[in-house]
């Protein structure tokens, strides 16, 4: 299961991870968001060890989604040594986010 991530724990687990990261930014009433969680949890145990896919509640972590100008949701953030590195907005097919995963992997 993809780990959670919010306000309070988000430097410590995304920006210092030596590994790269993918973050969705999601939230429960969002139909989309939902769409994506399952793809999200799909990559989370395929590339387990090499990646860290991370979810972040934008109604319950408002200064991440401050932070990161996170204006329409799902939005995907790809970090690599603490910095983003790629960005997905909105639905997409599985291979869309593989393909920017395996590019900083």
């Amino acid at each position: 299961m993809a780990l959670e991530v919010n306000d309070g724990n988000f430097d410590e687990i995304v920006i210092k991870s030596d590994k790269p990261v993918v973050v969705d930014f999601w939230a429960e009433w969002c139909g989309p968001c939902r769409m994506v969680a399952p793809i999200m949890e799909e990559i989370s145990h395929e590339y387990e060890g090499k990646a860290l896919v991370v979810k972040c509640d934008v109604d319950s972590s408002p200064a991440v989604a401050v932070k990161y100008s996170i204006r329409n949701i799902p939005t995907i953030l790809f970090f690599k040594d603490g910095k983003i590195a790629d960005k997905q907005v909105g639905v997409v097919p599985k291979n869309n986010f593989v393909v920017k995963l395996k590019a900083l992997i």
